[in-house]
């Protein structure tokens, strides 16, 4: 059994593994996208360069199928930023994983990550890990959730006030509190549902590697399928995001 490097500052309590990987996933697609268009040529371009316009043009064609072509350009820098940073987010607990084993207390920061009381009831010992994908993490996702959830009602008041706040109100002002609610469980629904997917993942892999040699044949099927739900699930976040935005930002006459 894991536990994770809980630290607290503040008051509050921080996963060092989970921060870790929000860098490292960060790291990875800046640095991805500055290779991509570090030498842009329309004659002879690189493979990255011909990967990221693929992306590019996946995403346009994702947003416009949302909201209205007009509005599409404006969307693309945010569509690029979720579905790369969700993906690679998604994939960086597949290939490996960091553990460190404590026999006696063990502190971080003045907090303690193991307790003696944790290490004796586990036979003497006790694992650290410090390795994960940080949707794995349901606060991370809530993290994702909520500024997408912010940056909606932003849109909304700014680009469409007025049929933004008169859509409370449909089809009946009686009905108010139930698309009050609805706003509300949808940060919590994407949240939800990537960290669901991304956790049963990792948890599956990590019960498949207690079978040791003869697992492997199952682990690296389920590692293969495990990079298709994570870019579903990079996808469905993506563009229920861009759904959202556009009953914010969009009015069509009846």
């Amino acid at each position: 059994m894991h536990v994770f490097p809980v630290v607290q500052v503040g008051g509050f309590n921080l996963d060092l593994s989970s921060i870790l990987a929000i860098v490292v996933s960060g790291v990875i697609v800046f640095v991805l996208a500055k290779l991509a268009t570090r030498n842009l040529s329309i004659r002879n371009p690189s493979k990255l360069q011909n990967f990221l316009e693929w992306v590019v043009d996946f995403v346009h064609n994702t947003i416009a199928s949302t909201m209205p072509l007009s509005k599409v350009k404006q969307f693309i820098g945010l569509g690029m930023t979720l579905i790369m940073f969700i993906f690679v987010s998604n994939l960086l607990g597949l290939p490996f994983g960091i553990v460190t084993e404590h026999h006696e207390e063990f502190k971080l920061f003045g907090s303690t990550v193991v307790s003696q009381e944790y290490i004796d009831e586990h036979g003497g010992h006790a694992q650290v890990a410090w390795w994960k994908s940080p949707t794995a993490d349901i606060m991370v996702n809530l993290g994702l959730a909520t500024v997408v959830f912010f940056l909606i009602h932003y849109l909304g008041l700014k680009m469409n006030r007025k049929h933004y706040l008169a859509h409370y109100f449909k089809p009946f002002p009686i009905f108010f509190p139930l698309n009050l609610i609805e706003q509300v469980a949808r940060p919590v629904t994407l949240a939800v549902r990537l960290y669901a997917n991304i956790y049963a993942g990792e948890l599956l892999i990590a019960t498949i590697l207690l079978l040791g040699i003869p697992g492997i044949p199952l682990l690296a099927v389920w590692q293969g399928f495990s990079i298709f739900v994570g870019a579903v699930q990079a996808f469905l976040f993506t563009i229920l995001t861009m759904v959202y935005i556009s009953q914010a930002i969009v009015h069509e006459e009846h």
